[in-house]
Order: structure tokens, then C-alpha cells, then sequence
């Protein structure tokens, strides 16, 4: 059972890893320039204007961080809360301000068709499967 659950967090913190660094990539230095949308709209509902570019860049680095600390099983436990805190954010970003779709742009018909919140719960999850099956841990 054990290397099971060996083997499992570290797929699930590679995966993990993979994601938070694409999506810091992408947050850091979009394709496109409607690629940082989520950060202005942030900025503009929610009535704080410092969501971009200061908010942008900090999430971006906490997802760096989080990503490089997946990967030493030492430091895994504090990467998966580091996880969960920054999918429960934008989760609550989502539910607060965004909604479930995003619009990309000006004209109201073009949303990202609520990828980026399924996203942020595909994560979400992810994270508390590895903080459930880190080795080490008593199992219940």
C-alpha cells in the first residue's frame, strides 16, 4: 500500500507541478493580449485595481513556488496546502466576481465556456487527493 501511495503523490505532484507552471506561464506572459482578461475584470468588479499587474504577478509567483516545492517530497505537504489555498482563491474569485464563464472579450458571446473554473476545481481536487495520500501519513 505504501508504494502505491508513493507512487501516486508523485504523479499527482508532477501533475500538479505541470499545471501550476503553465498556468503561471500563461498568467506572466499571455499568447494573446486578451490572455491576463481574468486579472482586469478581477480588477474592475472587484473594486481593488491592484489585481493587475501587482495581483497578477503575485499569483503567478505563488504558483511558481508551489510548482518548484512540489517537486521535493521533503516540502510536499506544505506545496499541497499551497495548492489548495491557491485554487480556493480562484475558485472564490470565480464565485464572487468572474462567474462561471468568463467573457473574453467585449463581445458577450465569446466566454471561455467555464474551462478555466473547471480547471480551478480539476486542481482543487487533485490537491486534496495528494494531501490525503502523501507518504508518511497514518492511514484511516
Amino acid at each position: 500500500m505504501q508504494s502505491v501511495r508513493l507512487v501516486g503523490s508523485w504523479a499527482l505532484s508532477l501533475f500538479l507541478a505541470a499545471m501550476f507552471l503553465w498556468l503561471a506561464d500563461q498568467t506572466l506572459f499571455p499568447v494573446d493580449p486578451e490572455g491576463v482578461v481574468v486579472f482586469r475584470q478581477l480588477a474592475e468588479v472587484s473594486g481593488f485595481p491592484y489585481w493587475d499587474p501587482t495581483g497578477r504577478v503575485i499569483v503567478a509567483g505563488l504558483e511558481i513556488v508551489a510548482a518548484g516545492l512540489l517537486l521535493f517530497p521533503a516540502s510536499r505537504l506544505w506545496a499541497a496546502w499551497l495548492c489548495v489555498l491557491i485554487t480556493a482563491g480562484a475558485l472564490a474569485a470565480h464565485v464572487l466576481w468572474l462567474g462561471i464563464e468568463i467573457q473574453l472579450s467585449a463581445d458577450p458571446v465569446r466566454t471561455d465556456g467555464g474551462q478555466l473554473f473547471n480547471l480551478a476545481l480539476a486542481l482543487l481536487a487533485s490537491s486534496i487527493l495528494l494531501l490525503r495520500i502523501l507518504p508518511g501519513r497514518a492511514a484511516s
